[in-house]
């Protein structure tokens, strides 16, 4: 039996993406991040900050590698969060979720 392709199974997906980052974060981690809004949070940042860098345009599909700083997002991240009064989350805690949404979207891709 060949393996097929299926859009859906390899798209992005939120509330995957909230279980693969929680199942990243150590323990100490995760019970200060004690709703899975604040990671959503992050995630929208994480794709702001995408946006804001061009890295969603078709035209820079080939390069949204070599566009990406994970150094200058995690720095995006800390300072769009910090100015948020309704969330708590520790530099981190941020720097943690950052990067583990970072692998969530290389496991989607891995599987294409």
């Amino acid at each position: 039996m060949s393996s097929q392709f299926s859009f859906e199974e390899n798209s992005f997906n939120e509330e995957a993406a909230v279980a693969y980052i929680r199942s990243k974060l150590p323990e100490e981690i995760n019970h200060t991040v004690t709703d899975d809004d604040d990671i959503l949070c992050v995630i929208d940042v994480i794709w702001d900050y995408y946006e804001k860098k061009g890295m969603l345009s078709l035209d820079n599909l080939d390069e949204e590698d070599e566009l990406l700083d994970v150094a200058d997002l995690i720095k995006y991240a800390r300072k769009i969060i910090s100015e948020d009064d309704e969330l708590s989350l520790s530099q981190t805690a941020i720097e943690l979720i950052v990067k583990s949404e970072l692998d969530y979207e290389k496991s989607l891709e891995e599987n294409l």
